[in-house]
């Protein structure tokens, strides 16, 4: 569970990034058109992810956090079953 310091980074920085954006995009979100006002949604959840991200990661450096932003962290290695025979796979009958 995040501290209760990070949630209120969280909500600090997405009310500071949603006020400029609703500012900027207030037509988009209003639009009559469904699918103007679904992308303008979907920047609106694009900047919550960035602020949880952003809040969470200040153990990172600016690089790391912008791989994960970009969701180019690096993968876990893949697990392996205890049959898996040096990745040959478990012979069939």
């Amino acid at each position: 569970m995040a501290k209760d310091d990070t949630i209120e980074n969280r909500v600090y920085l997405f009310d500071s990034l949603a006020s400029s954006y609703i500012s900027a995009a207030s037509e988009l979100l209003s639009s009559e058109d469904e699918a103007v006002r679904a992308r303008a949604m979907r920047a609106l959840a694009d900047l919550a992810y960035l602020s949880c991200v952003i809040a969470d990661t200040g153990h990172l450096s600016p690089e790391q956090v912008r791989q994960r932003v970009l969701g180019a962290a690096e993968p876990a290695p893949p697990e392996r079953d205890a049959d898996d025979r040096n990745g040959k796979g478990k012979k069939r009958k």
